[in-house]
């Protein structure tokens, strides 16, 4: 399935009056101007998203910063945003498409089925000379009726034992999967059995996604292949959604740890590796101390940089 669409079918689209739900989806963690940049300028007709309300549930430390609101209350969101039942949706944002992917995996998720990212966002729009327009936009409501269970998901439960049938990704910075910093949740670390894949290496420089080619390519360095089972975890759950799409367009189906690290660390059980392999410990637990991975010989894993949710 096709999930990207560039800035010139996007303007297409417009110009010929093809209804196109338009989704603003500007959020970066530790920042909250996403809607005063969207009010200053944004697609015409797009409608703002607000990430931590609309596609994210209470932070509850049992489920994670960011745990899926329910079907009916993402129903709700989503008729504000105008969408109707078969309507074609395009999500953006300003940031490589990291936070408006959690907005395609939702709808997609939910049973829409033409749900699309723009590739590039709002930089790739502008570059092409496309206007914007300032200011709220209030569509008529739409009747969009929504469900759920069209994605694959996994556990806490699971994520434990995911390296032992196949290949657990943490899509976050290198530094937190690595433990060397963590800005909020409440440890240091990663899930034992992850491998590092940074969203970062899914983009290119201009924020649009790499090509299939090198997607594949770079994640069989990262050890997945057409045999591999796939799961994706992050900080909260919105990144991740990055990796399952970058994973798709790469050929690979992708299931989401929608809780992520941020509801594995708030459990004092759950053992938390850290250092650039899936199961280095670089400091001894003392007593008292929530347990820490041990490395297994003959395990590795590549780290590199991203923000993360």
């Amino acid at each position: 399935m096709t999930i990207l669409m560039d800035a010139s079918e996007v303007h297409r689209r417009l110009a010929a009056g093809v209804r196109t739900i338009l989704l603003d989806v500007r959020w970066v963690l530790g920042r909250t101007d996403g809607r005063s940049r969207y009010l200053e300028g944004h697609l015409p007709g797009a409608v703002f998203v607000d990430l931590p309300s609309e596609l994210a549930d209470h932070a509850q430390p049992a489920l994670g910063r960011h745990p899926l609101p329910s079907v009916d209350s993402f129903q709700v969101a989503a008729r504000r945003w105008g969408i109707n039942d078969g309507d074609t949706v395009v999500a953006y944002d300003d940031s490589g498409s990291m936070a408006a992917a959690r907005a395609w995996w939702m709808l997609r998720n939910a049973g829409v089925e033409n749900v699309y990212l723009l590739d590039g966002g709002l930089a790739a729009w502008r570059a092409e000379g496309h206007p914007t327009e300032a200011g709220e936009v209030t569509p008529d409501v739409g009747n969009v009726t929504l469900g759920g269970g069209n994605m694959p998901t996994i556990t806490e439960e699971e994520a434990a034992h995911w390296h032992e049938q196949g290949v657990l990704l943490d899509a976050r910075a290198g530094e937190r999967y690595r433990g060397e910093i963590e800005p909020i949740d409440p440890r240091a670390g990663h899930i034992p059995g992850a491998v590092s894949a940074p969203t970062t290496g899914n983009v290119t420089a201009e924020g649009t996604f790499l090509p299939a080619e090198e997607l594949r390519r770079r994640f069989a360095e990262l050890g997945v292949d057409a045999s591999a089972n796939v799961a994706v975890y992050c900080g909260s759950g919105v990144t991740a959604s990055h990796q399952v799409a970058a994973l798709e367009l790469a050929g690979y189906s992708a299931a989401l740890f929608p809780g992520s690290f941020s509801q594995w660390s708030n459990n004092a059980d759950n053992p938390v590796a850290v250092g650039s392999e899936p199961f280095e410990a670089e400091r001894e637990a003392k007593d008292g101390d929530t347990p820490i991975a041990r490395r297994p010989s003959g395990t590795s894993a590549v780290a590199g940089s991203s923000v993360g949710s």
